[in-house]
């Protein structure tokens, strides 16, 4: 959505609270080949929000713009931080504001400072972002006039983008399948339950220095599961992982697929052999157990006054 002025549609979430925004299926391409998945705005007090969740080669990120009739600030943050923010603002909201702290919160090749402030239009948060190839943007959430519905609706904001992010990943044979881009489609998989391999289609080929492996995401179990369990995807640089328990008429499987641009590819495990499975894949994490610890992802951390 990312555009200035203009009316916020969609119902009040509490006084002089204005949200509104949608999701396409797609999304639609912005400068740089970036695509849109999901816009939001919020309007509050003399403030308009605009929340842009989007895509490019490098991965997805969420952008917030802050207006004002005067100023327009803009911060990007990084995907897999979006659950860390709804954290931060849980302890903003829930913490009395004389014990409440200055946090510092690193993700990936950025830090987002966040600072509780107070100025003749009330208190209000300051959410600063630094990095090695932006200069420093901040943005001023206001609490409001009586409690911290400011903060609320901002936080409410951020969970419906983190859950729409979050149904980005589903599979196409999940019941939320329209909400999968075409490209992360899987081709169809043999209904024998063996060491089986099923090639990838196209030659794209994902890299990235960085390794950054995001939280696990619960998706909505397949029907074939039958209550077995619940699906789950990870990533780690450029690449997905989703791991999927199913059954056919020789028994039970984990279907573990990678996706990578173009190419993607699956493997199938039988239920049999997944404790084998967890063992080697143990195995490996005590042999690489020193490199692991040195590879830092988000962290948050208290700033004392001193420190700024």
């Amino acid at each position: 959505m990312d555009g200035g002025g203009g009316g916020v549609g969609g119902g009040g979430v509490g006084a002089g609270v204005m949200v509104g925004g949608g999701v396409g299926p797609g999304g639609g391409v912005g400068g740089g080949g970036d695509v849109e998945l999901v816009s939001k705005t919020l309007q509050f007090e003399h403030k308009l929000f605009y929340f842009d969740l989007k895509e490019n080669p490098r991965g997805r990120y969420l952008k917030i713009s802050e207006k004002t009739s005067a100023t327009r600030s803009t911060i990007i943050v990084p995907v897999d931080g979006v659950a860390w923010f709804l954290d931060l603002f849980d302890y903003y909201i829930r913490t009395d504001e004389r014990d409440a702290f200055s946090k510092e919160l690193r993700l990936q090749t950025k830090v987002f400072y966040f600072d509780i402030g107070e100025n003749k239009r009330g208190r209000f948060l300051k959410v600063s972002e630094a990095s090695v190839n932006r200069n420093r943007s901040t943005i001023i959430v206001p609490a409001g006039s009586s409690g911290e519905e400011g903060w609320e609706a901002f936080r409410s904001v951020l969970l419906e983008i983190n859950n729409e992010a979050t149904r980005l990943y589903v599979l196409p044979n999940h019941p939320n399948q329209q909400h999968m881009e075409p490209p992360e489609r899987l081709p169809g998989l043999s209904d024998d339950v063996g060491a089986g391999f099923i090639a990838g289609h196209g030659s794209q080929s994902a890299s990235g220095p960085e390794v950054d492996v995001e939280r696990l995401v619960d998706l909505p179990p397949q029907e074939e599961i039958s209550g077995m369990g619940m699906s789950k995807v990870i990533r780690a640089d450029q690449k997905r992982f989703f791991f999927d328990l199913g059954s056919n008429n020789r028994g039970h499987y984990l279907r573990i697929s990678e996706v990578a641009g173009a190419d993607r590819s699956s493997i199938i495990l039988p239920l049999s052999g997944l404790k084998q499975f967890h063992e080697m894949v143990g195995h490996f994490v005590d042999i690489m157990k020193d490199r692991l610890e040195g590879m830092t992802g988000a962290n948050v951390r208290t700033v004392e006054p001193s420190q700024r």
